[in-house]
């Protein structure tokens, strides 16, 4: 069976199987509406650490840790990780994991990094190099207004385009083979490198969003399916200014997907009272709302498949600084459930 799809896409002859996962996040996100289906809200945004960078390494540490302990696993079970974070050289997901002394692939997405190491993770284990594998992946307010933006002190305003970067993370246990699995993956979309010409780093959605339509189009393209074909399609991080240019791009596309479409940032904070501008962001936005809200669903039932699309913005300071227009990036992970195959094979 030929395993690529299309143009950008592949159909896994035998789908890797999601057995666990976890989801930590701070303080504003645990006032937020998805609180309850939270693992772990720390007591404070730093985590018992000293300084932003290692709160996040330890919201790492324990997201994989407890994902590890729901799958019944442990470090030495997993043949690699692939990680990532927004910092510079990978530093939360170096320091927060060396401990676990797995092989490691550090990963760079930006905020869609939770969907490149999904994705890598699956094919990974779908060719048969792994028989189980983690991925991680996290984002911290502070440690990322510090890096890309501007000091908590200096106060700044923030327009209503701004989203708000997610302090959280998530983790998540993949194998090829499972009694009973959370979901399966059947398959991904790898995602280009889309530029707008934007220079407003105040404005994530308006530079991700053509990024996730170019990869929705792909994906509907490539399996020969309809926006109806999916449960839910699943954006990280548009916000309420990015999913509107989203309906709008593949409205001129011919693909409406208004029925089905979610954003994770939109999701995780109420904008109204949380006062978090157009929805939240980050690495760790998109990764702990499918942990906690849409692989229970699928894992029950309630959702039989989904597209999820984590997005990423391609800046750095230097290159924000020296006038460089944003680029954008999504990658897409098809996720299913396994309830009604495992009723029919019962």
């Amino acid at each position: 069976m030929d395993q690529q799809v299309g143009l950008g896409s592949l159909c896994f002859a035998k789908a890797p199987f999601i057995i666990g996962t976890a989801s930590v996040v701070g303080t504003k996100e645990g006032e937020g509406p998805l609180a309850d289906a939270f693992d772990c809200i720390g007591p404070d945004d730093k985590f018992g650490q000293q300084t932003w960078e290692a709160a996040e390494s330890s919201l790492q540490k324990e997201a994989l840790t407890l994902a590890l302990g729901k799958a019944d696993q442990k470090p030495e079970d997993m043949r690699y990780l692939f990680a990532g974070d927004l910092l510079g050289q990978l530093i939360a997901s170096s320091f927060g994991l060396k401990t676990f002394e797995i092989p490691l692939f550090g990963l760079y997405g930006a905020c869609s990094t939770c969907g490149e190491a999904l994705a890598l993770s699956a094919m990974t284990v779908a060719a048969g190099y792994a028989d189980r594998v983690a991925a991680v992946t996290s984002s911290h307010f502070a440690s990322a207004e510090k890096q890309f933006r501007f000091p908590l002190e200096y106060a700044n305003q923030r327009p209503v385009s701004a989203t708000w970067t997610v302090t959280g993370g998530g983790a998540f246990i993949l194998s090829k083979d499972a009694k009973q699995p959370l979901a399966k993956v059947a398959g991904v979309t790898t995602g280009k490198i889309v530029d707008y010409g934007i220079k407003d780093s105040m404005n994530m959605g308006a530079v991700m969003a053509p990024a996730a339509a170019e990869l929705i189009a792909q994906n509907l393209t490539d399996f020969k399916r309809k926006p109806e074909d999916y449960d839910r399609i699943i954006t990280g991080d548009l916000g309420e200014v990015g999913q509107q240019i989203l309906f709008d791009l593949l409205l001129k596309k011919g693909m409406d997907i208004r029925k089905q479409h979610e954003d994770c940032g939109m999701l995780i904070f109420d904008s109204q009272t949380q006062g978090t501008g157009s929805g939240g962001s980050g690495c760790g936005c998109a990764a702990s709302v499918l942990s906690a809200h849409f692989l229970p669903k699928l894992a029950s039932g309630e959702l039989k498949r989904i597209l999820f699309v984590p997005t990423g913005a391609l800046l750095s300071t230097v290159s924000f600084n020296e006038g460089q227009t944003i680029p954008g990036i999504a990658h897409g992970v098809v996720l299913e459930s396994c309830v009604s195959s495992a009723k029919k094979e019962g």
